[in-house]
């Protein structure tokens, strides 16, 4: 499933901050070659974040669906990018767009996930593995008097 992705992130390794400032400004001056570029250079690090998140029989039945809306969520990213970033006294501090984006990819895979599965009704598939409300209350009851009993 994820070969089709091996050749682009051969074809586009990991790039200097400064290289990557260059087309992150071209891209927002309305570039779309500097904007696919910056993308396709963050691929990788895209599968990498599903793989680390996503349970892998999650993985094969979302994988390739978490991948393309992550790579719209690195678009929109890449145009809110400030640039003209400082820290608290005023100094320049640049920043690595893989820093600015890792926390809203994580949180991006894991929402989508709970939407997936809550609307495609895949909880129910494991019903056998559902708990009511309810039975948590006795098992936990039980649990105690198991507990006092030892």
């Amino acid at each position: 499933m994820w070969e089709v992705y091996r050749n682009v992130i051969r074809c586009y390794p990991k790039i200097s901050l400064s290289e990557e400032r260059l087309l992150i400004y071209k891209a927002q001056k309305g570039s779309k070659k500097s904007k696919d570029k910056i993308v396709f250079h963050y691929i990788g690090f895209l599968i990498f974040r599903i793989h680390k998140i996503v349970f892998p029989e999650l993985l094969q039945r979302f994988g390739e669906d978490l991948l393309e809306e992550a790579i719209l969520v690195v678009y929109k990213k890449i145009e809110s990018y400030n640039l003209d970033y400082c820290d608290k006294q005023g100094n320049p501090k640049p920043v690595k767009l893989v820093s600015y984006i890792w926390k809203r990819i994580d949180g991006f895979i894991i929402d989508s996930l709970k939407k997936e599965l809550v609307e495609s009704n895949y909880y129910n598939q494991y019903s056998e593995y559902s708990i009511k409300n309810t039975d948590l209350s006795l098992m936990s009851t039980s649990r105690e008097v198991d507990n006092a009993i030892s």
